[in-house]
């Protein structure tokens, strides 16, 4: 994600204003990244329900200027490996949809059903649009009679890869519905020599990302903003 900011696909760079810089926060998305000296002002101005200390010397600024608004918790770092994939075992995952199911690439007709579901907007929601996501995004929706229940996209794009989400509909988790999307967006990012980047929110998107070929790095540590707390552990 930090890529994509600094590759100028997406998101905000703000510093403290010296010249050179002594600090700096890169915004994309749900996350706000920090690195240099901590800076009270910087931390204030976050606009986002993540917040990502690059040095352990953040913390406690972070603690102080937003106090018991600021949740710590850890989010799980997944090692990158152009060739830990194997193809064989991504094209059954890919192909295990019960035969009323459909897995579609998502298109234009296929974004703005995303972008109506709150469950699913994440999918898409770095995009300006849908033509901007069509032109630029990549992604597969587990569909069942024109109804998305499912989904993997590229959450945010960089030069030589995406950063994935994947998400489900609550009445349809635990069916395989995330391993057979995921596991097609993975082949369609590597057929066009993309980087399919994963970072695990929780110990079930480890999970999940192992099954897939993946392999765990180090967790870290990070705030989530009280306010946003619930939707984004249930998500």
């Amino acid at each position: 994600m930090i890529w994509s900011c600094l590759q100028e696909h997406m998101g905000s760079v703000e510093t403290d204003g010296s010249l050179p810089p002594a600090s700096a926060r890169i915004s994309v998305g749900d996350f706000s990244f920090f690195a240099g000296m901590p800076d009270e002002n910087l931390i204030q101005g976050a606009n986002t329900p993540i917040l990502g200390p690059r040095t352990e010397n953040w913390e406690p600024v972070i603690e102080k200027v937003l106090g018991a608004e600021a949740i710590k918790a850890q989010r799980y770092a997944i090692k990158k490996e152009p060739e830990a994939f194997d193809c064989e075992i991504l094209e059954k995952y890919a192909a295990s949809l019960p035969a009323a199911y459909e897995l579609r690439p998502i298109d234009q007709e296929l974004y703005e059903q995303i972008m109506t579901k709150p469950w699913a907007k994440d999918l898409c929601s770095q995009f300006r649009d849908g033509d901007d996501y069509v032109r630029r995004g990549l992604g597969f929706a587990a569909v069942l009679r024109g109804d998305v229940v499912a989904g993997a996209s590229s959450y945010t794009i960089y030069d030589d890869g995406i950063e994935i989400e994947i998400d489900t509909n609550k009445e349809f988790r635990n069916r395989g519905f995330a391993s057979a999307c995921g596991s097609r967006l993975i082949l369609e990012c590597l057929s066009r020599g993309l980087y399919p980047s994963w970072d695990a929110h929780d110990l079930r998107s480890v999970s999940l990302a192992e099954k897939l070929g993946y392999h765990r790095d180090q967790p870290y540590n990070v705030y989530f903003l009280k306010s946003s707390c619930d939707d984004l552990i249930d998500a």
